[in-house]
C-alpha cells in the first residue's frame, strides 16, 4: 500500500539539505573573495584611480612650458597689427620686413590686404604646426576687427533698407569668416600648406592604433602562455627547446601577425586614397547635373586632400612601425612574464591591473596632448618608455625636433631589452611551477636562479 500524501514530507529534509549546501557554497565563494586584500584595495582605490586617470593628465596638459614665443606680424595695411596684445605665451612684434624663422621668431603672421574685402589675405607660417590656442587668438582678434569694419561701412552708407538690416544681422550672426592659412617651412626654406586640425586627427588615429595593438597582441601573448601552461603542453615543448627561446619565438611570431595586419591596412588605405584622389581630380560632365567634386558638404575636399598629402607620411609610418615594435615587445614581455607565473586567468588580474593603469594613463595623456603638443605632459610622456609609444605618435605630425624622437627611441628600446631579460628569467622558472600564485617578492628571487 502506498501513501502518496506522505511523499512531500519525506522530500523536505533532502530539499533543506540541498539548500543548505548551496548556501554554504555561496557563502564560501563570497566570503573568501570579499576578504581578500586585493579585493578590498581595488574596491577602495579603483574610483580614485579612474578619476585620476581622467583628470590628472588633463591637469598636466594645462601646464605650459613657460617659454614665450615671439610672433612677427607683417601688416601691409597697418590696420590689424596694433590690435594684437601679447599674452603669457605669445609676444606679438610688428615687423616692416619679412624676418627669418627660427631662433627668436616662432611664427610669422602676414596680412596682405583688407580682410573685410578679402578674408583669405592672412597666413601664419611656422616651422612646426601652429598651436590651436595661437590660431584662436589670431582668428578672434581679426574677426572682431573685420566685423566692426563691415558694420561701420554699412553705417557710413546710411542705408536703412530691409536688405541692409538683413546684412547687419548676417554679419552679427556669422562673423567675418576669416580664413587663416597655416603654412610650414622646412629646414631648406620650402613652404607648404599645413593644417593643425589634420595633424591632430592623424596623430590621434595612429595613437589609438598603437593603443589597440598593444592591448590586443599583448593579450594574445599572455593568453598563449597561459593556455600552454594550463594544458601542460609546455612541459613537452621545453624538453626540446629552451624556455627563453620559446618565449622569444612566441613574442616574435605574434608580433609578425600584428605587422602583417598593419601592412595590409596600409595598402588598403593607400588604394582608397588613390581612388578618392582620382575621383576628385576627374572633371564633372556638363550634361550631368551633380555636386561639385571639389566641395562636398561645405568642405573643400581638394584642399583637404592637398593638406593631407603635404604631411611627411614616410616619416610618420617609419616612426609608427618603430614605436609599435618597441612598445609591443616591451608590453608583450611583461604580459608573458606575469602569465608564466600564474595558473589561471583570475590570478593574472592582480599583476595586470598596474600595467593597464599605465596604458590607460598613456592614452589619456596622448588625447590631452593634442591641444598642447609641446607642453611638459606631452614632452615627458613621449620620453618615458612605458608611455612614449602612445604619446609620441600624437606629437610627430605636429613636427618636433629630431633629437626628441631619437632619444625616445633609444630609451624605449633600451628599456624593452632590459625588461625582456627580466621576463625571460622569470618565464623559465614560472612556466614549470604550478599550484601556488607567487608574490612579487618570490618572482624577484627567481631572477637569481641559474
Amino acid at each position: 500500500m502506498s501513501f502518496p500524501h506522505l511523499l512531500p514530507c519525506t522530500l523536505y529534509p533532502k530539499k533543506r539539505q540541498m539548500m543548505n549546501n548551496i548556501n554554504l557554497i555561496i557563502g564560501r565563494e563570497y566570503s573568501t573573495r570579499v576578504r581578500k586584500k586585493s579585493f578590498i584595495l581595488m574596491t577602495l582605490l579603483t574610483p580614485f584611480l579612474m578619476v585620476g586617470l581622467v583628470f590628472v593628465p588633463l591637469w598636466l596638459s594645462s601646464i605650459k612650458d613657460g617659454n614665450i614665443r615671439n610672433i612677427a606680424v607683417i601688416d601691409q595695411t597697418g590696420v590689424y597689427a596694433p590690435l594684437f596684445e601679447s599674452t603669457d605665451l605669445y609676444k606679438f612684434q610688428t615687423k616692416e620686413q619679412m624676418p627669418l624663422l627660427g631662433g627668436d621668431i616662432f611664427a610669422i603672421l602676414e596680412i596682405s590686404g583688407d580682410l573685410s574685402e578679402n578674408p583669405q589675405a592672412v597666413s601664419l607660417t611656422s616651422e612646426r604646426q601652429a598651436p590651436q590656442d595661437l590660431q584662436s587668438i589670431i582668428r578672434r582678434t581679426l574677426n572682431e576687427k573685420v566685423t566692426q569694419q563691415r558694420l561701420d561701412a554699412l553705417a557710413d552708407s546710411k542705408d536703412v533698407s530691409t536688405e541692409a538690416i538683413t546684412q547687419v544681422r548676417s554679419i552679427l550672426d556669422s562673423g567675418s569668416n576669416i580664413s587663416l592659412r597655416t603654412l610650414r617651412q622646412d629646414g631648406e626654406g620650402n613652404v607648404q600648406e599645413s593644417s593643425t586640425v589634420l595633424a591632430a586627427v592623424i596623430g590621434m588615429v595612429f595613437t589609438i592604433l598603437i593603443y589597440m595593438f598593444l592591448l590586443m597582441y599583448g593579450a594574445m601573448v599572455m593568453q598563449a602562455v597561459l593556455e600552454e601552461k594550463k594544458s601542460r603542453i609546455v612541459e613537452v615543448m621545453v624538453s626540446s627547446v629552451k624556455p627563453v627561446k620559446l618565449l622569444i619565438g612566441k613574442i616574435i611570431g605574434i608580433g609578425l601577425v600584428g605587422i602583417t595586419q598593419l601592412l595590409l591596412w596600409g595598402i588598403l588605405v593607400s588604394v582608397l586614397f588613390g581612388v578618392l584622389s582620382l575621383f576628385i581630380s576627374m572633371p564633372a560632365q556638363p550634361e550631368i547635373p551633380m555636386a561639385s567634386p571639389v566641395e562636398i558638404g561645405g568642405f573643400d575636399i581638394e584642399g583637404i586632400m592637398a593638406s593631407v598629402m603635404n604631411f611627411n607620411w614616410l616619416e610618420i609610418i617609419v616612426y609608427f612601425i618603430l614605436f609599435f615594435i618597441g612598445g609591443y615587445i616591451l608590453y608583450a614581455s611583461i604580459f608573458a612574464m606575469f602569465a608564466s607565473a600564474v595558473d589561471s586567468d583570475e590570478d593574472t588580474q592582480q599583476f595586470m591591473m598596474p600595467v593597464m593603469i599605465i596604458i590607460m594613463f598613456a592614452l589619456y595623456a596622448g588625447i590631452y596632448s593634442v591641444s598642447n603638443p609641446d607642453g611638459p605632459l606631452a614632452f615627458w610622456a613621449s620620453l618615458i618608455p612605458f608611455t612614449s609609444p602612445i604619446v609620441m605618435m600624437v606629437r610627430i605630425p605636429f613636427g618636433i625636433p629630431l633629437w626628441e624622437k631619437l632619444l625616445s627611441l633609444v630609451l624605449l628600446y633600451g628599456t624593452f631589452l632590459l625588461i625582456s631579460v627580466v621576463a625571460a628569467k622569470i618565464y623559465r622558472v614560472g612556466i614549470l611551477m604550478y599550484g601556488k600564485k607567487p608574490t612579487l617578492k618570490e618572482m624577484v628571487k627567481w631572477l637569481r636562479y641559474k
